[in-house]
């Protein structure tokens, strides 16, 4: 659940018709700021809403853009710079030693685990798929946009696929690297 109240956002973004992609950029930033303060309320800090405050910032300078000029050439782009975005900051939690899943696991994981090595390590795997995944879309969307593609079917494919991929390696990594631990446990029983 935290994956997907992380992304509605961009998910919110994406499904409004491009027609009122100036609308659908004010609406992802209503959410990410609503998602940021509903999550500081119960208690999450900085580190788990990275893509979140990345986000808030990201729609709005598109909501701004969006606003001033309806009929810009970023809006042929925007699926592109969102998945781009998101590469950038994925991948600048990854520079920085503190990948931003961690936040995330940290809501279901016991404190015990957060500064482990094998949690840390799971973490940066994990991140680093998003990251890949974030930047493969960004540079076919980019591509699709430039050959006049913006907006259409094989587009939405490639925005559907640059999310759920990476849903699915988390979900099966994480469930891997628990039944591994699980063996070496017994292993050491």
């Amino acid at each position: 659940m935290s994956y997907l109240r992380t992304f509605l956002p961009w998910i919110v973004f994406a499904v409004v018709p491009s027609g009122d992609w100036q609308w659908g950029a004010l609406a992802a930033l209503v959410l990410s700021v609503a998602i940021i303060a509903q999550q500081k309320r119960a208690g999450a800090g900085f580190d788990a809403l990275v893509i979140e405050a990345g986000s808030a910032v990201f729609f709005a300078v598109l909501t701004a853009v969006a606003f001033a000029d309806p009929h810009s050439g970023v809006h042929d782009y925007s699926a592109a710079l969102s998945s781009g975005t998101l590469a950038v900051i994925a991948g600048v939690s990854l520079a920085v030693g503190r990948p931003f899943t961690l936040g995330i696991a940290k809501r279901t994981t016991p404190r015990e685990y957060w500064t482990a090595r094998p949690f840390i390590r799971i973490n940066t795997v994990i991140t680093a798929a998003w990251t890949a995944a974030f930047a493969v879309t960004a540079v076919v969307l980019a591509v699709l946009d430039h050959a006049g593609h913006a907006h259409t079917t094989p587009a939405t494919v490639v925005q559907i696929a640059g999310f759920a991929v990476p849903m699915v390696f988390t979900v099966r990594y994480v469930a891997h690297a628990q039944a591994k631990a699980r063996a070496a446990a017994q292993a050491a029983r």
